[in-house]
C-alpha cells in the first residue's frame, strides 16, 4: 500500500519523465503525485546576461516535459521565483505529505536542499531524495581503506568491478503513471523572466528528451569509431550529448547501459568518459572546497600566477595567434560548445603558456558552456592546470602547434572558425607566422594585420611555467 496520500516531485537537473528515480519512488509510494519545476531566480539572476543558451535549452526542455506529462494524464506546475521558498509554499498549497527529488551535489544546491528540507519538516512534510545523475555517487566507490579515490585509473577499475546490471536498470515510471495529478500551470516566457530567445541557432541543438534520443540513436550508429574519431574536432566523432546529460533529458543509466552492452573499443572508451563524470562528482562531494576556488592539492593554492595584462582577454576573444586555440575559443563564443580535446588544449594554453590563473578560465567556461557542470568543469580545469586529481603532475604541458598538427591535420576546423586563414596552405596553417612574408602578402593574410602573431613563444613559456611550479617548494614538485 502507498505510504503517502499526496506527494510532490521537484524536477531540477532531471528534465525527463522516464527512468527517473524520484518520480518512480513518488509514484510507487503515493496515491497522488504532483510534479513541479522552478525557474530558480537564485540561479538565473546571477547569470551574466539575457542571451544565455542554457536558460533557453531548459525552457524548451521544460515545455516538452510538461507536454509529455500531460499526454500521460499528469501535469507540471511551473514557478519563477526563489526555489527554496517556492517549493515549500507549493507543498503547503497542495497539501502534500511528502516531497521527492533527486540529488544535486553542487555545494550551493546542497545548502538550498537542506533549507527546503528543514522548512518542510516544520510543516510536517517528509522529504525523500535519491541518486539519479550518476551511476555511483558519494561513498559508493571507495578505496580498500575506505577512502575516496584521488586518481582516476584506480577509481575506474573499482567502478567497473562494482558495476552489475542492477545499477543500469531503468526505473519503470510507466507502471504507476496513473497516479499522476493532472495539474499544470502556464510556462513563463523567456522574455518575462528577463531572457531572450534565438541563442541555440548556432549550436543546432534540439532540446528535451526527443532531442536527446535523436542524438543517442545517431551516436550509437557511430560508437564503434569513437576511439579513433573522438579527438578530431573537424569530424563527427563525439556523442554531443553533454548538454542533455547535464540537464537530465537523457538518463545516465540509459547511456552507461548502451555502452556496456555494446562492447568494443569505442563503447569501452565512451564508458570511461562517463566514469570520469562520476569521478569528478564524487570529488566534489568529498571536497566541496574545490568549488570555492581551492586547489584539490592545497599546496598549489600558493602558486603565484603572473596573470600578464591582456593575456586572458586575448584568450577569451580567440586572438592569441595560435590557430587551434583561437578556433576553439571562437567555437565556444559562437555556439556555447567546445570539443573536449580543445577544452584540454585551451585550458592548458591559458595556464601553462599564458600563465593565467586557472580560476579565471574555469569561470569563463562556467559562464559560456551550454553543458556547464560544476564538478566536471572544475575537475577538468584543475587537471589541465596540474593542481587537481592527476597521476601525472605539473610537467604535462600541451604544445599548441603539435596538438594542432595531430588533431586538425588539414586545418579544416581552424578554417571553419578562422576564415581569415582560409588561404593559408596546410603546411603553415598551424603556425601561420612561419609562412614566408612574400606568401603572406600574395594571399592577403599578413600576420599582425589579418591575424595576430603568436602572443607568446611556447618554448620560452614552457620554461617559465616549470620554474613557476618549482619555485613553490622543491618538495612539492619533486
Amino acid at each position: 500500500m502507498p505510504e503517502y496520500q499526496r506527494a510532490l516531485v521537484w524536477f531540477r537537473r532531471d528534465l525527463r519523465d522516464y527512468d527517473h528515480a524520484a518520480l518512480y519512488h513518488a509514484l510507487k509510494r503515493s496515491r497522488q503525485v504532483f510534479c513541479a519545476f522552478v525557474f530558480d531566480r537564485a540561479i538565473l539572476d546571477a547569470l551574466p546576461g539575457p542571451a544565455d543558451r542554457r536558460v533557453e535549452f531548459i525552457h524548451a526542455s521544460v515545455t516538452e516535459l510538461q507536454q509529455s506529462l500531460q499526454s500521460g494524464g499528469g501535469g507540471l506546475i511551473i514557478r519563477h521565483g526563489i526555489a527554496r521558498d517556492e517549493i515549500v509554499q507549493l507543498a503547503a498549497e497542495l497539501g502534500v505529505d511528502s516531497v521527492f527529488f533527486n540529488h544535486d551535489d553542487d555545494p550551493a544546491a546542497l545548502a538550498r536542499d537542506a533549507a527546503v528540507e528543514a522548512a518542510l519538516h516544520v510543516q510536517g512534510v517528509a522529504v525523500q531524495h535519491y541518486k539519479d545523475t550518476v551511476i555511483f555517487e558519494r561513498d559508493e566507490v571507495l578505496t580498500a581503506a575506505g577512502k575516496p579515490f584521488s586518481v582516476f585509473t584506480p577509481y575506474r577499475n573499482a567502478w567497473l568491478k562494482a558495476l552489475t546490471p542492477y545499477y543500469l536498470r531503468a526505473y519503470p515510471v510507466d507502471a504507476y503513471a496513473g497516479r499522476l495529478a493532472a495539474r499544470s500551470s502556464a510556462i513563463p516566457s523567456l522574455r518575462a523572466m528577463g531572457f531572450v530567445s534565438g541563442n541555440l541557432a548556432g549550436l543546432k541543438l534540439s532540446a528535451g528528451t526527443t532531442g536527446g534520443a535523436k542524438l543517442l540513436d545517431d551516436f550509437l550508429q557511430r560508437i564503434d569509431r569513437y576511439q579513433e574519431a573522438r579527438d578530431f574536432p573537424a569530424i563527427k566523432g563525439t556523442s554531443y550529448l553533454s548538454a542533455h546529460l547535464r540537464f537530465g533529458t537523457v538518463s545516465i543509466r540509459q547511456l552507461a547501459a548502451a555502452a556496456w552492452q555494446q562492447g568494443g573499443r569505442g563503447a569501452q572508451t565512451w564508458l570511461s568518459e562517463l566514469i570520469w563524470r562520476d569521478f569528478y562528482h564524487q570529488i566534489l562531494w568529498h571536497r566541496p572546497d574545490v568549488a570555492a576556488g581551492h586547489s584539490f592539492k592545497p599546496q598549489y593554492d600558493a602558486l603565484p600566477w603572473p596573470n600578464p595584462p591582456g593575456h586572458f582577454e586575448a584568450w577569451c576573444e580567440g586572438r592569441t595567434g595560435y590557430p587551434l586555440v583561437d578556433a576553439a575559443m571562437r567555437q565556444l563564443n559562437r555556439t556555447g560548445y567546445m570539443h573536449n580535446r580543445l577544452r584540454m588544449l585551451s585550458a592548458s594554453f591559458l595556464t601553462k603558456d599564458l600563465l593565467v590563473d586557472w580560476r579565471l578560465g574555469e569561470r569563463y567556461f562556467a559562464d559560456t558552456l551550454i553543458d556547464f557542470d560544476l564538478a566536471a568543469n572544475n575537475g577538468g580545469w584543475q587537471w589541465a592546470a596540474s593542481v587537481g586529481c592527476d597521476a601525472q603532475p605539473w610537467f604535462r604541458i600541451f604544445n599548441p602547434v603539435t596538438q594542432s598538427e595531430k588533431f586538425d591535420p588539414q586545418g579544416a576546423f581552424i578554417r571553419r572558425y578562422l576564415p581569415e586563414l582560409a588561404a593559408v596552405p596546410d603546411k603553415y596553417i598551424h603556425a601561420p607566422w612561419t609562412l614566408p612574408a612574400s606568401e603572406q602578402e600574395r594571399i592577403g593574410m599578413v600576420v599582425g594585420k589579418a591575424y595576430p602573431g603568436p602572443i607568446v613563444d611556447h618554448a620560452a613559456q614552457r620554461q617559465r611555467v616549470l620554474a613557476l611550479f618549482r619555485s613553490l617548494a622543491p618538495a612539492v614538485c619533486s
